[in-house]
């Protein structure tokens, strides 16, 4: 485990129980934050000193997730749509996040979304294989990518490729044009630990990073 870090943080997740969302609240509580799930059922998680859960109903519902940010230092989101046909989770989701943090242009929002939109959505093995495998999510994630980068707050969009339920490695690359393959992809643990980071100490403020093990 981590050292904690010396000044803790009151971090908000979205997507708190999803596959990498529940990486972000054990990895965040481990360095010492202070922790808000946002849930869709209460009891999502088990009783723990520095977690909290915030019931939010539907991503639409914006004073239901406004409560839930009130006094929060970052929040991260791990949102995610469904594995297949039309989603609008993410983009639902964030421009409730949005209208929820207000245009405080201190106010710092870390965001997953994928390799492979906007400007990355190009010829290369990889943009060809996941627009080809699903395409629905990449639409929400771009649509998302918008509100965001239309926002006056100080976001990163993080954009990585495929994911997978590995165990942590720490060795990890990240970079704002780093190279994406066909074979690259990178754990949740490891994802997860970037999202902390990146919370505790910014370096990709209004930038897009890449990370691949």
């Amino acid at each position: 485990m981590r050292q904690k870090v010396s000044q803790a943080l009151r971090i908000a997740v979205l997507g708190a129980t999803g596959g990498t969302g529940r990486h972000v609240v054990t990895q965040a509580l481990e360095r010492g934050h202070n922790v808000v799930a946002v849930v869709r059922r209460p009891g999502s998680f088990e009783r723990t000193d520095r977690l909290s859960e915030a019931v939010w109903s539907a991503p639409t519902h914006v004073a239901g997730l406004a409560s839930a940010l009130a006094g929060v230092d970052v929040v991260i989101s791990a949102l995610g749509g469904a594995a297949k046909g039309p989603t609008t989770v993410c983009t639902d989701g964030i421009r409730a996040a949005l209208a929820a943090m207000g245009q405080d242009s201190m106010s710092r929002l870390i965001v997953v979304s994928a390799h492979g939109v906007l400007e990355t959505h190009d010829r290369s093995l990889y943009s060809k294989a996941v627009w080809s495998g699903v395409a629905e999510k990449m639409k929400d994630k771009e649509s998302m990518e918008a509100l965001i980068t239309a926002s006056s707050i100080a976001w990163t969009i993080v954009r990585p490729p495929m994911l997978k339920d590995t165990r942590a490695t720490g060795t990890y690359q990240v970079g704002a044009n780093l190279p994406i393959r066909l074979w690259h992809s990178i754990g949740r643990e490891d994802l997860a630990s970037f999202l902390v980071e990146e919370a505790e100490n910014p370096q990709f403020i209004r930038g897009y990073p890449r990370i691949h093990r």
